[in-house]
């Protein structure tokens, strides 16, 4: 009995180990293997053919055209918000920011990783996305802001649509709300009232929840974890409920990149969970890789105005 039960406890432990490894969710720390990825990817990017995942959307930073630095961080920020609710949306697989942002890198577009918009159409074939999704801020027309959204078809490099919405920046979480319910539609994806409930959730309760959160995923991307670390104590500090800070502050913790901080806000598990369950996880493009998505019919959002746009 004795010798039985040693046999079975590594294959026991060996079990629990991959369970584990399966249920960590995503990050938000690009690791020596998303740029080893990237690198892997660049180099196969000729022995790519058409984009065979129906429903793979990959979501760029916004380019802040205010003429105000202060706004810089919702050029990451807007993307973050996105790329969280959008992968709760049954029937998307959303691209993991992480490979968005290795890719922009290896590409030469530097540790922001803001991608031209000329760029944008060979950076979602890369990433073997169906839809990019990218835009800008402006200022508004009779309001402080704009955020702009163009969705971009990959395999035609066609626009699809358009959509912006309005508002200060006291409002900066209703606008997602706009680009985010238009972007469903544009896609057509039918998402239930029990979704739709879900996805009215805001990140934070404030922009500065938000801007600190923001600041603290570009800082991770320079590698400067501490002051990352700092930044998602502020957001925790001015929203305890705000999306996403407190993962990524275990996260920086788990890897040994700063020592282990207060626990995590409750609540923040959920939603990364459902981003992990939500995004590409792929580590290897191939000319016959493929993805499992499911397409739905078309779902209702309000109609927002036209404005021109720079991107794609």
């Amino acid at each position: 009995m004795k010798k039985r039960t040693k046999i079975l406890a590594p294959v026991i432990l060996a079990f629990f180990a991959v369970l584990h490894a399966a249920a960590a969710p995503a990050g938000q720390v690009v690791t020596v293997e998303d740029r080893a990825w990237a690198k892997k990817a660049v180099s196969e990017e000729k022995t790519l053919g058409a984009v065979e995942a129906k429903n793979t959307v990959a979501v760029l930073y916004f380019r802040n055209g205010t003429g105000r630095p202060a706004l810089d961080p919702l050029q990451k920020g807007i993307a973050l918000m996105l790329v969280t609710d959008l992968s709760q949306v049954p029937g998307l697989q959303v691209v993991e920011r992480v490979k968005l942002q290795s890719l922009a890198e290896e590409l030469g577009l530097g540790a922001s990783g803001l991608v031209d918009p000329g760029t944008a159409p060979r950076v979602g074939k890369i990433l073997q996305a169906r839809w990019i999704v990218g835009g800008d801020i402006a200022k508004g027309s009779g309001a402080p802001l704009a955020v702009q959204e163009t969705v971009v078809d990959v395999p035609s490099t066609g626009t699809v649509g358009q959509p912006v919405s309005q508002g200060d920046l006291d409002q900066i979480f209703r606008m997602e709300k706009d680009l985010l319910f238009e972007t469903i539609k544009l896609l057509k994806v039918e998402v239930t009232p029990e979704v739709r409930k879900r996805l009215e959730k805001p990140c934070a309760k404030n922009p500065a929840a938000l801007l600190a959160l923001a600041r603290g995923v570009d800082e991770s991307d320079r590698g400067n974890y501490a002051k990352a670390a700092d930044l998602y104590e502020a957001a925790l500090k001015e929203d305890p409920g705000v999306c996403l800070a407190g993962d990524n502050l275990e996260e920086l913790s788990a890897r040994g990149l700063v020592p282990r901080r207060k626990p995590r806000a409750s609540g923040t598990l959920e939603v990364l969970q459902g981003l992990r369950d939500g995004t590409s996880l792929t580590n290897r493009i191939t000319t016959k890789e493929q993805v499992r998505t499911i397409v739905n019919p078309a779902g209702n959002t309000p109609s927002t105005p036209n404005v021109n746009v720079t991107f794609p």
